[in-house]
């Protein structure tokens, strides 16, 4: 379980928010699961962070938080963020998105603040270090279709879309799992191409798609494809990758506790 930090207070983690369209409004929203695993399993205080980039600037966000959960969602991002013409087939966007939390990551990265970057959030870390994205995998030739059926329930969608995924032998994710093998419930139409100049890759899927990972040098900046919050409880390499994340989270937070203190 986490570390425990004594009296400081609980880290805050921000959460980018996604956009979409209710009715005849705008709606910036993070869906359940994301705020529940950070309240519950890494024992942190959740803030969404709207999608208004033309209001926010990284630094205003880093300065007021211990850590970045990107979730995952059902839009891409754009391929002009990663030098690529957009494929003929129309794939859900969110630019608003891309505004936020492109800059945001590659500021986060400087500043050393923990990252976990979960489905869509690993393609973003991906881009905005410089690496390039599949626009569809399923095209790709040797690629399996890594797309969620498109009925049943959520538990019947992950049921459908397991596989095995090889962890690299000595690497962060085969010590949390304890083991260089772990089934993932992965969904996915976009994925890592290339991987950014100076992440390490974890996690490789049986077609060899890049589905995890980290980014040496760092605190922590770790990236999965699939769904660690879904179930965490259930499987130990879930527990102990977010009770890792919530460990670098509750450090930031002392230390940016500390700072604040007036000298003696």
């Amino acid at each position: 379980m986490p570390t425990d930090t004594g009296a400081f207070p609980r880290p805050a983690v921000a959460i980018p928010c996604c956009v979409r369209t209710e009715g005849n409004h705008s709606v910036h929203q993070v869906t359940e699961k994301y705020i529940t695993i950070v309240a519950e399993r890494v024992g942190a205080v959740p803030f969404l962070i709207p999608a208004l980039g033309a209001h926010l600037t990284p630094d205003e966000i880093l300065s007021r938080f211990d850590g970045l959960l990107l979730t995952g969602s059902r839009s891409n991002v754009e391929p002009h963020h990663y030098g690529a013409e957009k494929v003929p087939e129309e794939l859900a966007k969110d630019p608003a998105r891309d505004a936020v939390t492109l800059p945001l990551i590659r500021a986060a990265v400087a500043a050393d603040l923990p990252i976990i970057a979960i489905c869509r959030g690993i393609q973003e870390l991906n881009a905005a270090l410089g690496g390039t994205l599949f626009q569809q995998v399923q095209h790709v030739p040797g690629r399996i279709d890594h797309r969620a059926p498109r009925e049943g329930t959520l538990e019947q969608k992950y049921a459908h879309s397991a596989h095995p995924v090889a962890l690299t032998p000595g690497g962060r994710f085969s010590g949390w799992a304890g083991t260089t093998e772990l089934m993932v419930n992965s969904l996915h139409q976009q994925g890592i191409d290339q991987a950014a100049p100076g992440l390490v890759v974890e996690a490789l899927a049986p077609d060899g798609q890049i589905e995890g990972v980290s980014l040496p040098g760092k605190t922590f900046v770790v990236g999965v494809q699939w769904h660690p919050e879904f179930r965490c409880a259930e499987v130990p390499f879930a527990c102990n990758l977010f009770d890792a994340f919530s460990d670098a989270c509750r450090r930031r937070a002392a230390d940016r506790h500390r700072r604040a203190q007036p000298a003696a």
